[in-house]
Protein backbone atom coordinates (compact mmCIF):
# COMPACT_ATOMS: atom_id res chain seq x y z
CA UNK A 1 0.00 0.00 0.00
CA UNK A 2 2.86 2.39 0.80
CA UNK A 3 4.42 1.70 -2.62
CA UNK A 4 1.14 2.49 -4.41
CA UNK A 5 0.63 5.65 -2.33
CA UNK A 6 4.12 6.97 -3.10
CA UNK A 7 3.70 6.19 -6.80
CA UNK A 8 0.27 7.92 -6.97
CA UNK A 9 1.65 10.98 -5.18
CA UNK A 10 4.53 11.21 -7.66
CA UNK A 11 2.08 10.78 -10.52
CA UNK A 12 -0.04 13.70 -9.34
CA UNK A 13 3.03 15.95 -9.14
CA UNK A 14 4.13 14.99 -12.65
CA UNK A 15 0.63 15.51 -14.05
CA UNK A 16 0.51 19.02 -12.60
CA UNK A 17 3.65 19.96 -14.57
CA UNK A 18 2.37 18.73 -17.92
CA UNK A 19 -0.16 20.07 -20.42
CA UNK A 20 -0.37 16.66 -22.12
CA UNK A 21 -3.18 14.35 -20.98
CA UNK A 22 -2.43 11.46 -23.34
CA UNK A 23 0.28 10.14 -25.63
CA UNK A 24 -0.03 8.66 -29.08
CA UNK A 25 1.85 5.42 -29.75
CA UNK A 26 2.94 4.02 -33.07
CA UNK A 27 2.24 0.59 -34.52
CA UNK A 28 4.86 -1.84 -35.75
CA UNK A 29 3.61 -1.62 -39.33
CA UNK A 30 1.37 0.73 -41.27
CA UNK A 31 0.10 -2.18 -43.37
CA UNK A 32 -3.34 -3.26 -41.98
CA UNK A 33 -2.79 -6.88 -43.03
CA UNK A 34 0.56 -7.00 -41.27
CA UNK A 35 -1.06 -5.46 -38.19
CA UNK A 36 -3.65 -8.25 -38.10
CA UNK A 37 -0.90 -10.86 -38.27
CA UNK A 38 1.04 -9.06 -35.53
CA UNK A 39 -2.10 -8.98 -33.37
CA UNK A 40 -2.64 -12.74 -33.73
CA UNK A 41 1.03 -13.57 -33.14
CA UNK A 42 1.23 -11.37 -30.04
CA UNK A 43 -2.05 -12.76 -28.70
CA UNK A 44 -0.83 -16.36 -28.91
CA UNK A 45 2.58 -15.35 -27.58
CA UNK A 46 0.96 -13.61 -24.60
CA UNK A 47 -1.15 -16.63 -23.61
CA UNK A 48 1.80 -18.97 -24.17
CA UNK A 49 4.03 -16.76 -22.02
CA UNK A 50 1.61 -16.46 -19.12
CA UNK A 51 0.59 -20.13 -19.32
CA UNK A 52 4.15 -21.46 -19.62
CA UNK A 53 5.52 -19.36 -16.78
CA UNK A 54 2.60 -20.02 -14.43
CA UNK A 55 2.92 -23.74 -15.18
CA UNK A 56 6.50 -23.59 -13.88
CA UNK A 57 5.32 -21.73 -10.76
CA UNK A 58 2.65 -24.37 -10.08
CA UNK A 59 5.08 -27.20 -10.88
CA UNK A 60 7.75 -25.98 -8.47
CA UNK A 61 5.20 -25.20 -5.78
CA UNK A 62 3.53 -28.62 -5.96
CA UNK A 63 6.57 -30.87 -6.40
CA UNK A 64 8.57 -31.94 -3.30
CA UNK A 65 11.48 -32.90 -5.57
CA UNK A 66 11.90 -29.26 -6.65
CA UNK A 67 12.38 -27.87 -3.16
CA UNK A 68 15.88 -26.46 -3.53
CA UNK A 69 16.67 -22.70 -3.67
CA UNK A 70 17.52 -23.02 -7.38
CA UNK A 71 13.93 -23.96 -8.21
CA UNK A 72 12.58 -21.37 -5.78
CA UNK A 73 14.43 -18.69 -7.76
CA UNK A 74 13.24 -20.25 -11.02
CA UNK A 75 9.61 -20.11 -9.86
CA UNK A 76 10.03 -16.49 -8.76
CA UNK A 77 11.62 -15.59 -12.11
CA UNK A 78 8.77 -17.30 -13.98
CA UNK A 79 6.23 -15.35 -11.91
CA UNK A 80 8.06 -12.12 -12.80
CA UNK A 81 8.03 -13.01 -16.50
CA UNK A 82 4.30 -13.70 -16.36
CA UNK A 83 3.73 -10.30 -14.70
CA UNK A 84 6.15 -8.51 -17.03
CA UNK A 85 4.33 -9.82 -20.10
CA UNK A 86 1.07 -8.24 -18.87
CA UNK A 87 2.62 -4.75 -18.81
CA UNK A 88 3.18 -4.33 -22.55
CA UNK A 89 1.54 -7.10 -24.59
CA UNK A 90 -2.18 -6.61 -23.72
CA UNK A 91 -2.02 -2.89 -24.60
CA UNK A 92 -0.27 -3.69 -27.89
CA UNK A 93 -2.87 -6.34 -28.77
CA UNK A 94 -5.78 -4.00 -28.05
CA UNK A 95 -4.14 -1.09 -29.90
CA UNK A 96 -3.64 -3.20 -33.02
CA UNK A 97 -7.44 -3.28 -33.48
CA UNK A 98 -7.83 0.51 -33.55
CA UNK A 99 -6.67 3.14 -36.00
CA UNK A 100 -6.03 5.77 -33.32
CA UNK A 101 -3.66 4.41 -30.70
CA UNK A 102 -3.29 6.40 -27.50
CA UNK A 103 -2.42 5.90 -23.85
CA UNK A 104 -3.39 8.27 -21.05
CA UNK A 105 -0.73 10.20 -19.17
CA UNK A 106 -1.43 8.17 -16.03
CA UNK A 107 -1.41 4.93 -18.03
CA UNK A 108 1.93 5.87 -19.61
CA UNK A 109 3.54 6.59 -16.26
CA UNK A 110 2.10 3.38 -14.79
CA UNK A 111 3.43 1.36 -17.72
CA UNK A 112 6.85 2.99 -17.35
CA UNK A 113 6.90 2.26 -13.62
CA UNK A 114 5.74 -1.37 -13.95
CA UNK A 115 8.12 -2.11 -16.83
CA UNK A 116 11.18 -0.94 -14.91
CA UNK A 117 9.98 -2.40 -11.62
CA UNK A 118 9.72 -5.95 -12.97
CA UNK A 119 12.91 -5.55 -15.01
CA UNK A 120 14.81 -4.29 -11.96
CA UNK A 121 13.57 -7.17 -9.81
CA UNK A 122 14.50 -9.65 -12.54
CA UNK A 123 18.07 -8.32 -12.72
CA UNK A 124 18.56 -9.00 -9.01
CA UNK A 125 16.88 -12.43 -9.24
CA UNK A 126 19.21 -13.43 -12.10
CA UNK A 127 22.14 -12.32 -9.93
CA UNK A 128 20.84 -14.40 -7.02
CA UNK A 129 20.53 -17.42 -9.33
CA UNK A 130 24.16 -16.99 -10.38
CA UNK A 131 25.23 -16.86 -6.72
CA UNK A 132 23.20 -20.00 -6.03
CA UNK A 133 24.91 -21.91 -8.85
CA UNK A 134 28.35 -20.68 -7.75
CA UNK A 135 27.87 -21.98 -4.20
CA UNK A 136 26.27 -25.24 -5.39
CA UNK A 137 29.06 -26.07 -7.86
CA UNK A 138 32.17 -24.43 -6.41
CA UNK A 139 31.41 -24.90 -2.68
CA UNK A 140 29.00 -27.85 -2.55
CA UNK A 141 29.82 -28.76 1.07
CA UNK A 142 28.67 -25.30 2.23
CA UNK A 143 25.59 -25.13 0.01
CA UNK A 144 22.93 -26.14 2.54
CA UNK A 145 24.30 -23.82 5.22
CA UNK A 146 24.95 -20.81 2.96
CA UNK A 147 21.90 -20.94 0.65
CA UNK A 148 19.26 -21.38 3.34
CA UNK A 149 15.62 -20.29 3.11
CA UNK A 150 16.20 -17.25 5.30
CA UNK A 151 18.80 -15.96 2.84
CA UNK A 152 16.47 -16.70 -0.08
CA UNK A 153 13.74 -14.63 1.56
CA UNK A 154 16.19 -11.77 2.18
CA UNK A 155 17.36 -11.86 -1.45
CA UNK A 156 13.77 -11.69 -2.72
CA UNK A 157 13.10 -8.75 -0.40
CA UNK A 158 16.23 -7.02 -1.74
CA UNK A 159 15.05 -7.75 -5.30
CA UNK A 160 11.65 -6.14 -4.74
CA UNK A 161 13.20 -3.14 -2.96
CA UNK A 162 15.80 -2.71 -5.70
CA UNK A 163 13.16 -2.93 -8.43
CA UNK A 164 11.02 -0.32 -6.67
CA UNK A 165 13.94 2.10 -6.21
CA UNK A 166 15.00 1.63 -9.84
CA UNK A 167 11.50 2.30 -11.19
CA UNK A 168 11.05 5.32 -8.92
CA UNK A 169 14.28 6.78 -10.30
CA UNK A 170 12.81 6.45 -13.80
CA UNK A 171 9.67 8.25 -12.64
CA UNK A 172 11.81 10.98 -11.07
CA UNK A 173 13.65 11.36 -14.39
CA UNK A 174 10.29 11.78 -16.10
CA UNK A 175 9.22 14.18 -13.35
CA UNK A 176 11.74 16.69 -14.74
CA UNK A 177 10.09 16.71 -18.17
CA UNK A 178 7.50 19.34 -19.16
CA UNK A 179 5.25 18.00 -21.96
CA UNK A 180 3.56 20.82 -23.84
CA UNK A 181 3.92 20.12 -27.56
CA UNK A 182 3.71 17.02 -29.81
CA UNK A 183 2.51 13.96 -27.92
CA UNK A 184 3.10 11.06 -30.34
CA UNK A 185 5.94 8.82 -29.18
CA UNK A 186 8.15 7.05 -31.69
CA UNK A 187 7.42 3.72 -30.02
CA UNK A 188 4.65 1.22 -29.31
CA UNK A 189 5.04 1.68 -25.53
CA UNK A 190 6.03 4.33 -23.00
CA UNK A 191 9.75 4.40 -22.31
CA UNK A 192 12.33 6.97 -21.32
CA UNK A 193 14.02 7.82 -24.62
CA UNK A 194 10.79 8.31 -26.62
CA UNK A 195 9.46 10.52 -23.81
CA UNK A 196 12.68 12.53 -23.70
CA UNK A 197 12.19 13.43 -27.36
CA UNK A 198 8.72 14.83 -26.61
CA UNK A 199 9.82 17.05 -23.73
CA UNK A 200 9.71 20.82 -24.21
CA UNK A 201 13.20 21.31 -22.82
CA UNK A 202 16.81 20.33 -23.36
CA UNK A 203 17.09 16.70 -22.23
CA UNK A 204 20.73 16.00 -23.08
CA UNK A 205 21.95 15.94 -19.46
CA UNK A 206 18.92 13.93 -18.37
CA UNK A 207 19.64 11.44 -21.17
CA UNK A 208 23.20 11.01 -19.93
CA UNK A 209 21.84 10.32 -16.44
CA UNK A 210 19.63 7.59 -17.90
CA UNK A 211 22.68 6.06 -19.57
CA UNK A 212 24.66 6.29 -16.34
CA UNK A 213 21.86 4.72 -14.30
CA UNK A 214 20.26 2.07 -16.53
CA UNK A 215 22.92 1.46 -19.16
CA UNK A 216 25.95 1.38 -16.88
CA UNK A 217 24.12 -0.81 -14.35
CA UNK A 218 23.21 -3.32 -17.07
CA UNK A 219 26.79 -3.48 -18.36
CA UNK A 220 28.31 -3.95 -14.88
CA UNK A 221 25.86 -6.63 -13.77
CA UNK A 222 26.03 -8.43 -17.13
CA UNK A 223 29.85 -8.48 -16.95
CA UNK A 224 29.80 -9.76 -13.37
CA UNK A 225 27.31 -12.50 -14.27
CA UNK A 226 29.39 -13.66 -17.23
CA UNK A 227 32.54 -13.62 -15.08
CA UNK A 228 30.82 -15.67 -12.34
CA UNK A 229 29.63 -18.27 -14.82
CA UNK A 230 33.13 -18.32 -16.31
CA UNK A 231 34.54 -19.15 -12.85
CA UNK A 232 31.90 -21.86 -12.44
CA UNK A 233 32.73 -23.44 -15.79
CA UNK A 234 36.46 -23.40 -15.03
CA UNK A 235 35.85 -25.14 -11.71
CA UNK A 236 34.12 -28.04 -13.50
CA UNK A 237 37.51 -29.48 -14.49
CA UNK A 238 37.70 -31.17 -11.09
CA UNK A 239 34.20 -32.68 -11.29
CA UNK A 240 33.13 -36.06 -12.63
CA UNK A 241 31.79 -36.43 -16.16
CA UNK A 242 28.21 -36.72 -14.87
CA UNK A 243 28.66 -33.69 -12.64
CA UNK A 244 30.08 -31.71 -15.55
CA UNK A 245 27.17 -32.68 -17.79
CA UNK A 246 24.55 -31.67 -15.23
CA UNK A 247 26.31 -28.42 -14.29
CA UNK A 248 26.83 -27.47 -17.95
CA UNK A 249 23.15 -28.11 -18.66
CA UNK A 250 22.03 -25.90 -15.76
CA UNK A 251 24.56 -23.12 -16.31
CA UNK A 252 23.99 -23.17 -20.07
CA UNK A 253 20.30 -22.38 -19.61
CA UNK A 254 21.12 -19.64 -17.08
CA UNK A 255 23.66 -18.03 -19.41
CA UNK A 256 21.21 -18.14 -22.33
CA UNK A 257 18.55 -16.34 -20.26
CA UNK A 258 21.06 -13.76 -19.03
CA UNK A 259 22.21 -12.99 -22.59
CA UNK A 260 18.64 -12.78 -23.92
CA UNK A 261 17.69 -10.32 -21.18
CA UNK A 262 20.76 -8.10 -20.94
CA UNK A 263 21.95 -7.71 -24.54
CA UNK A 264 18.79 -5.90 -25.80
CA UNK A 265 18.68 -3.79 -22.63
CA UNK A 266 22.32 -2.77 -23.07
CA UNK A 267 21.65 -1.92 -26.72
CA UNK A 268 18.75 0.35 -25.76
CA UNK A 269 20.09 2.07 -22.62
CA UNK A 270 23.90 1.96 -22.81
CA UNK A 271 24.35 4.34 -25.72
CA UNK A 272 24.04 8.10 -26.31
CA UNK A 273 20.43 9.13 -25.57
CA UNK A 274 18.31 8.91 -28.72
CA UNK A 275 15.33 6.94 -29.97
CA UNK A 276 16.23 4.71 -32.93
CA UNK A 277 13.89 2.69 -35.17
CA UNK A 278 15.60 -0.55 -34.12
CA UNK A 279 14.63 0.15 -30.50
CA UNK A 280 11.19 -1.28 -31.27
CA UNK A 281 12.67 -4.66 -32.26
CA UNK A 282 14.93 -4.69 -29.21
CA UNK A 283 11.94 -3.87 -27.00
CA UNK A 284 9.93 -6.73 -28.54
CA UNK A 285 12.84 -9.01 -27.73
CA UNK A 286 13.10 -8.27 -24.01
CA UNK A 287 9.40 -7.57 -23.32
CA UNK A 288 7.79 -10.39 -25.34
CA UNK A 289 10.27 -12.95 -26.69
CA UNK A 290 12.47 -13.34 -23.60
CA UNK A 291 9.56 -14.07 -21.17
CA UNK A 292 8.18 -16.49 -23.80
CA UNK A 293 11.47 -18.35 -24.27
CA UNK A 294 12.55 -18.53 -20.62
CA UNK A 295 10.27 -21.49 -19.68
CA UNK A 296 11.47 -23.41 -22.74
CA UNK A 297 15.13 -22.69 -22.03
CA UNK A 298 14.97 -23.68 -18.37
CA UNK A 299 13.07 -26.91 -18.98
CA UNK A 300 14.62 -28.01 -22.28
CA UNK A 301 17.39 -30.11 -20.69
CA UNK A 302 16.18 -30.27 -17.10
CA UNK A 303 14.75 -33.73 -16.49
CA UNK A 304 13.50 -32.93 -12.98
CA UNK A 305 11.40 -29.99 -14.16
CA UNK A 306 10.14 -31.84 -17.24
CA UNK A 307 9.06 -34.85 -15.19
CA UNK A 308 7.39 -32.65 -12.57
CA UNK A 309 5.60 -30.64 -15.27
CA UNK A 310 4.37 -33.86 -16.86
CA UNK A 311 2.92 -35.00 -13.53
CA UNK A 312 1.21 -31.65 -12.96
CA UNK A 313 -0.20 -31.70 -16.49
CA UNK A 314 -1.47 -35.27 -16.02
CA UNK A 315 -3.18 -34.20 -12.79
CA UNK A 316 -4.81 -31.23 -14.52
CA UNK A 317 -6.03 -33.36 -17.43
CA UNK A 318 -7.26 -36.02 -15.01
CA UNK A 319 -9.26 -33.44 -13.07
CA UNK A 320 -10.74 -32.11 -16.31
CA UNK A 321 -11.73 -35.61 -17.47
CA UNK A 322 -13.45 -36.32 -14.15
CA UNK A 323 -15.67 -33.30 -14.67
Amino acid sequence: MLTVAIFNFSLEIIQNQSFVTEFGVLELSENPNVQKIVCVVFLFSFFATVGGNLLIVVTVGSSPLLGSPMYFFLAFLSFLDACFSTVIAPKMIVDSRYERKTISFEGCMTQLFAEHFFAGVEVIVLTAMACDRYVAICKPLHYSSNMNWRLCGILMGVARTGGFLHSMIQILFTFQLPFCGPNVTDHFMCDLYPLLELACTDTYILGLLVVAHSGFTCIVIFSLLLASYGVILLSLRTHSAEGQRKALSTCGSHIAVVVLFFVPCIFVYARPPSALPFDKMAAIFYTILTPLLNPLIYTFRNKEVKNAKRKVWDRIMGACNER
